[in-house]
């Protein structure tokens, strides 16, 4: 079994996800955007071993406490789409486009594409490429549990900004309609910031799907 809890970190409240495999304790950080020594103390007092850190997407507020991470722990930085490296390359400009304190620099080991799959202990987790707020955006889905983690690709009442560098609204909710929807409307979906949703309470529900 995949458990997981939401860590809401940063002044964004953004949704850092602790997952781990129930069989070996063994787990992942599905985007670290701050405070990384609220997200290691968590991982300790569970007593998990963090074997990977799992990226949707180039934003700051998304990849903040990576460097950090990697610099303690030496786990493997995997994902997001490759299409997102000029964002990670560009941290330095987003700290001051967010007013973040200074991070330090890191190089994914392993960037993602639809139909690849990660894994957290004996879990998988399937990578859907889902671009519009950011070029190189992925998801990533437990089929299993019907469970997907999306990133700032949908929100409970919304969806993702588009506004960013080489976003565009017209993929983003191509991304969603094609892409996420049809994975069932009992799937529930961790978004990047606010409350947890389904797909099928969206896709009644959500005014920018009609």
């Amino acid at each position: 079994m995949l458990n997981r809890v939401t860590l809401p970190v940063t002044a964004f409240a953004q949704n850092c996800s602790l997952v781990w495999c129930s069989a070996t304790n063994k787990a992942a950080l599905i985007d670290p955007g701050g405070e990384t020594d609220r997200l290691l103390a968590e991982i300790k007092n569970r007593h998990l071993t963090l074997e990977s850190i799992l990226l949707t997407h180039g934003h700051l507020d998304h990849v903040g406490a990576t460097g950090e991470l990697i610099a303690t722990e030496s786990v493997p930085v995997i994902g997001p789409g490759q299409d997102d490296a000029f964002w990670i390359t560009a941290l330095v400009q987003q700290v001051q486009m967010f007013g973040f304190a200074p991070v330090p620099h890191f190089t994914p080991d392993l960037w993602l594409k639809a139909g690849d799959s990660v894994t957290v202990g004996n879990e998988t987790l399937e990578v859907y490429h889902c671009p519009g707020h950011t070029p190189g955006h992925v998801v990533f889905v437990h089929q299993e549990q019907k469970l997907a983690f999306v990133g700032d690709v949908l929100f409970n009442g919304g969806v993702g900004r588009s506004d960013f560098p080489r976003g565009c609204h017209s993929t983003l909710i191509n991304s969603i309609m094609h892409t996420l929807l049809p994975l069932g409307d009992d799937f529930t979906f961790v978004p990047g910031h606010g409350p947890e949703s389904t797909f099928g309470h969206e896709r009644l529900h959500n005014p920018y799907l009609r």
